[in-house]
């Protein structure tokens, strides 16, 4: 049987509606969460069983009215409006190739490494780090390796007390892969990813059947290194412009704040060690 990327995605979205957060009034014995889909029909004029038929994936190709109307009745933000047109097979004519080499070019390296005071690294799509300056692998440092931040998240030992605030940032990496595959569908390393995280991960497994859909562009995060305690900070994710898919991201401390002042006693002792491990024997 063919996936049905659309119709989960639609009934996923359906369920974690209520009637009330959509102005309806509730009847009858509901046995099933969310709307039905009687009601999703009514809010986005179409018919209930032609929706049925996207959902059941026996339609697979609404137009772009019928996608906007199912927009506005499941409450899709931009993210999630953006997936739900890919999933569709209709895709922005001025949206970029999501298909970029795993490589970074010397003069965003040497921009990362201008950053000595805060962490600044390079991803893919798929969450994979390509590139990192000093103090990102301080940072990183508890986990062994350092590689891809879903896969950090949900099958490396230190993931549990390195984010006090797990739930939040496995939501997010769920989400950020959710909008990967929406762009790349068929992109073997996110299948690959995604099939690893799934056998390994009831959490993940939990997260990903959500199809909840968001991009990295900025937040607060807390992490508690085991070298210089609690850090509370904020990134900005930018889009790489020749090298589409590529983001690169900077980690920032309030200025004169404690973690400003942890980051700072982490990149020395990060530096510290390098310069032993490398130092000459005599």
């Amino acid at each position: 049987m063919a996936d049905n990327h659309l119709g989960d995605f639609l009934r996923a979205r359906r369920a974690g509606l209520r009637p009330e957060d959509v102005g309806m009034t509730s009847y009858g014995v509901r046995r099933v969460a969310g709307l039905r889909r009687e009601e999703v029909a009514v809010l986005a004029g179409v018919n209930a069983d032609y929706y049925t038929r996207l959902e059941q994936g026996r339609e697979r190709h609404p137009s772009p009215q019928v996608l906007d109307a199912l927009s506005r009745a499941l409450r899709l933000d931009a993210d999630a409006r953006t997936h739900l047109f890919r999933l569709a097979g209709t895709i922005p004519s001025d949206q970029p190739s999501v298909h970029a080499p795993d490589r970074v070019g010397p003069a965003l390296r040497q921009l990362m490494d201008g950053y000595p005071n805060t962490p600044a690294f390079v991803i893919n799509p798929t969450l994979d780090i390509i590139a990192a300056n000093a103090l990102t692998d301080a940072l990183y440092s508890p986990f062994e390796p350092a590689d891809n931040l879903a896969r950090m998240a949900f099958l490396d030992p230190a993931h549990r007390t390195f984010y006090p605030d797990w739930n939040g940032t496995a939501q997010a990496t769920v989400a950020n892969l959710r909008q990967a595959a929406g762009l790349d569908p068929d992109n073997p390393r996110l299948r690959e990813l995604v099939r690893t995280l799934t056998e390994h991960s009831a959490d993940f497994t939990r997260l990903w059947n959500a199809h909840t859909v968001r991009g990295k562009t900025q937040d607060a995060k807390r992490f508690l290194h085991p070298d210089v305690g609690q850090l509370a900070l904020t990134y900005q994710a930018f889009d790489v412009r020749d090298a589409p898919g590529q983001q690169l991201v900077i980690y920032h401390a309030e200025p004169g704040s404690p973690s400003a002042h942890a980051l700072g006693l982490l990149g020395s002792l990060h530096a510290t060690r390098h310069q032993a491990e490398h130092r000459p024997h005599s």
